[in-house]
């Protein structure tokens, strides 16, 4: 291959043999089912470019965060512009939702994106340069109920789907007061630590400290795990919402765990953070997460609405899937092949073949000239549940013999019953 995929991305092909989870059926199904929810929920599809102006992203995620000095895809194009690919989805909406004045259409968005990022690291396992994401943004609610909704919103659907043996963990990351007189605390505290602090951590500490709580380094693990909880320099007001939430979740029974050094990687959240592991993943556990952002649309340049929301990443949820044998349903195939034999059989089969489709039967026919060993083979191989080996015999005699491919079974109609053999109407339902 003179021209391979670069690393880090991946092809997602009808079927993939070596690497299930690449197999674009897998991804209709998992697509199909969050359009359900979204719809359940009341959220709208919203679709933004690919890239964006590199100054949204670093006003929005913090030019000192991983994703703008290290990871993003920037470039400048003919005109002079500095441009870059989509490192997140929460921006490109806040920017979206400013520039159409969707707070002038209602005073509430529920908006929720199916769409590729793009982010520069280092390529393995759960990780990759372009990953595909489900997020859901809602604009003009601060209540923590909308927070519980969202939870709800992404348990539910990884129920769904099937996953079991998953952890959500919460915590509140307060306001600008709070994390200032938090920051100052876990500064004094690490302090003495600073030499054993990996080398990220170590820039970090004066950058911003609050990042070394979400470190992945075991030496950075060991030296925050006995650091000040941000828990404890909360107001009044976020202590308040952060309880609410609590109470929500506990109502609608959702078991959660509080965990204090979950601060999430990106400058904007603020108030409630929270995050969905599976253990599946392995090291790469996180399977979703999200929180409050308050505060991000006005320093955009919109209203100051109160924002929330998550993202929860496409190929974890299938690995997941597989991982755990959940239920996936089978890849699409057709219901009939027909195999014409002679030019007449071939025209009244192409017709056919139309009529089929129109009644909404998936259907696919020998175009070819093989020999019908090779093209029963063919039609096995995709999966047909019926063949029909249509020739001058059968249309003089205006009856064909369908052929059930997974048990050998044949079944002789008339040929003008075969649309409602294949798709007979369902019965009415009395109602009472």
């Amino acid at each position: 291959m003179k021209d391979p995929i670069p690393p880090g991305v991946f092809d997602i092909i009808p079927v993939d043999s070596q690497d299930p989870w690449k197999s674009s059926y897998l991804w209709a199904h998992v697509e199909r089912v969050i359009r359900e929810i979204a719809r359940d929920y009341g959220f709208q599809e919203i679709r933004t470019p690919l890239f964006e102006r590199t100054e949204l992203f670093q006003r929005s995620v913090g030019k000192t965060s991983d994703i703008v000095s290290k990871e993003m895809y920037t470039f400048e194009d003919k005109g002079g512009r500095s441009l870059s690919l989509r490192p997140e989805g929460t921006a490109p909406v806040m920017r979206a939702f400013i520039e159409h004045r969707l707070d002038q259409i209602a005073p509430v968005q529920k908006l929720f994106y199916i769409a590729s990022m793009f982010r520069y690291e280092r390529a393995q396992a759960g990780r990759y340069r372009q990953h595909h994401q489900f997020g859901a943004e809602v604009i003009g609610i601060s209540s923590p109920e909308q927070d519980a909704e969202l939870i709800d919103l992404l348990c539910v659907l990884y129920r769904r789907l099937g996953l079991q043996h998953l952890t959500l963990f919460i915590n509140s990351i307060g306001d600008t007061a709070s994390r200032q007189a938090f920051r100052q605390a876990l500064k004094d505290y690490l302090a003495p630590h600073a030499t054993a602090l990996s080398p990220d951590s170590q820039t970090r500490l004066e950058v911003n400290p609050l990042r070394i709580l979400d470190s992945k380094d075991r030496r950075d693990r060991e030296i925050v795990a006995h650091a000040p909880s941000i828990l404890d320099f909360l107001s009044e007001e976020v202590r308040g919402h952060f309880e609410d939430l609590k109470r929500w979740l506990d109502l609608l029974r959702i078991p959660y765990q509080v965990n204090p050094l979950l601060v999430r990687g990106l400058d904007y959240y603020n108030k409630t953070v929270f995050e969905v592991t599976a253990g599946a993943l392995g090291a790469q556990n996180s399977l979703g997460g999200g929180g409050r952002y308050d505060g991000l649309l006005s320093m955009l340049g919109g209203p100051d609405l109160p924002c929330s929301g998550f993202g929860t990443g496409i190929e974890r949820i299938i690995q997941t899937i597989l991982n755990q044998n959940a239920p996936i349903p089978s890849p699409d195939h057709p219901t009939l092949f027909l195999i014409p034999l002679g030019e007449r059989a071939k025209e009244v089969a192409f017709e056919m073949l139309h009529t089929l489709r129109e009644k909404g039967i998936p259907s696919q026919m020998e175009f070819g000239n093989k020999k019908l060993g090779k093209t029963l083979h063919y039609a096995n191989q995709i999966r047909a549940t019926y063949t029909l080996v249509i020739g001058d015999h059968e249309l003089d005699a205006q009856e064909i013999e369908l052929k059930e491919m997974a048990t050998g079974h044949k079944e002789k109609i008339p040929l003008s019953e075969l649309v409602a053999r294949l798709n007979p109407q369902k019965k009415p339902t009395n109602h009472v």
